[in-house]
């Protein structure tokens, strides 16, 4: 076996990138009725990896607020997320429902209050 193909078998075993380190502080969630079933969600936090920690954190929200309301449902219509100095912000809108509502990203809000509350996610 030649050098070169050596190491190149040797560099296809090295470890992939470690995940990085998920110590979330989360600081706050800011709820606002926009009308009627329309639900807008301002939430901030340290230490996330990526956009999605934050969606989760929005989306935990959204499920305790529309349980709060006596709803069971919840429909993400849609979420921006931006980081500044280690601060990441998501503004989300849902709409929250009694029934399932149409649409591809729907959540049981009793599932999804569940799972944040074994994840370690705060809610409303």
């Amino acid at each position: 076996m030649s050098l070169l193909a050596l190491a190149s078998s040797l560099s296809a075993c090295t470890p992939e990138d470690p995940e990085p380190p998920f110590e979330p502080i989360y600081s706050g969630v800011e709820t606002r009725l926009l009308d009627g079933d329309l639900v807008q969600f301002e939430v901030e936090m340290r230490g996330a990896r990526y956009a999605a920690d934050v969606d989760d954190y929005a989306e935990c929200a959204a499920a305790q607020y529309a349980l709060i309301r006596g709803y069971g449902f919840a429909r993400h219509l849609r979420t921006t997320v931006y980081e500044e100095g280690g601060l990441w912000r998501g503004d989300a809108v849902y709409t929250i429902s009694a029934e399932l509502p149409r649409g591809l990203k729907t959540i049981d809000a009793e599932v999804a209050a569940l799972a944040c509350a074994e994840n370690g996610i705060p809610m409303v």
